[in-house]
This record gives C-alpha cells, structure tokens and sequence, in this order.
C-alpha cells in the first residue's frame, strides 16, 4: 500500500505515545471532528481529504485528495491559559524539523504558525484551545503540483514535490511529525515548570 496514512500502515511505525488512539477517515470535515471530548492526551486523528479544513484567521485550507498531510492532535497541557498560544510556535518547530528530518528540503518557522521553504508556505498549524485542552491542526503540502496549489494564497504556496522534483512517502513525514512534536511538546512543559 504505497503513500497510506492508514492507520495499519503508521500506528507500526509509531516511535511515542502520540498517535494512540490514531483516527483515521479518508474523507471527512475537519480532523478536529474526529476527536472525542474524552480522548486522552495525544490522541490524532487523520484523513486524505477535508471538505471544511481551516487556517487561522478564518482562511479555508483545501487539498487534493492524498496529496497532504492532514491531521489534529489533542493536548492536555498543565500550564497557565496565558502560555497556551506558545503552542503553535512549538507545533511549527517540530514540522520543520520533521521535515528537515525526512526530507533535503531547507525550511524556516514564519511566527507564529508557518513553515516556509524559500519563503513559501509548505505547512501551517491552527491551535484551539477550549476548557483546558488543546487541538492542534496541522497541514504539511507534500505531493501537490505546482497547479494543484492555491494561486490566491497570501503567503506564496509550494510543496514538498515541487521542492523536491519528485513524489514523496506520507507516512514516514507523519511518522517523524508525531515524534517531533512530542519532543517539542514535552520540552515545552518541562520548561514551562521550571519557569513558572
């Protein structure tokens, strides 16, 4: 099954607690909607297609299908409400490091949400936090063409394919992502402890 985002192809291949419960639908509104309230702290969920997917400020972020990788990842953080908007700066890091990780792909964080690759717009996050839990949403363009991007974007739009010049595997981005994020999150939390 090659470039699956299915969970018998990437719960295997999880290196962390993130990702379990993994929640997967090929086609859905939002990956926010798959998250149960109860859910426990990283718990993910993932599609191949979003018909209602959402940047920040309001802006819609649409994919072909299976081109992306799409997902929501639920946190549970102990910290004051005033540190919660960090968390997007953290989710961007661990991206761009996932990317770097899995890819030759050269990229940088555009505070306080946007991972740029020669300062086009490869992934963003949008966190929302509500009655002390977090959703991260995170959009990562990998196979798209050059056609398939969004032309009215405000910041210019690329692809890991377009970057690259060739097809890539979704799964072992994902894979990465999840870890990256982990790391990035459990290091934000321990320092938040220490400093606050």
């Amino acid at each position: 099954m090659a470039d699956s985002v299915a969970p018998e192809t990437i719960v295997p291949a999880l290196r962390g607690r993130f990702g379990r419960p993994y929640r997967y639908a090929d086609v859905c509104a939002s990956t926010q909607r798959l998250l149960e309230d109860d859910d426990e702290e990283g718990a993910v969920a993932v599609t191949d297609e979003q018909s209602e997917g959402r940047g920040r400020l309001g802006r819609t972020w649409h994919a072909p299908a299976g081109t992306s990788i799409l997902l929501s990842v639920l946190l549970r953080p102990d910290v004051p409400p005033a540190r919660l908007p960090e968390l997007s700066v953290v989710a961007g890091r661990a991206v761009a490091a996932a990317i770097r990780s899995e890819t030759p792909v050269v990229t940088a964080v555009k505070l306080p949400n946007d991972v740029l690759v020669g300062g086009r717009k490869v992934a963003g996050v949008l966190a929302e936090a509500t009655d002390g839990r977090v959703v991260l949403g995170i959009g990562v363009n990998v196979n798209q063409t050059a056609d398939e991007l969004p032309a009215e974007a405000q910041t210019p739009a690329t692809s890991l394919r377009v970057e690259t010049g060739g097809i890539l595997e979704r799964g072992p981005i994902l894979v990465a992502l999840l870890e990256q994020l982990e790391r990035a999150y459990d290091g934000w939390l321990t320092e938040s402890a220490t400093s606050g």
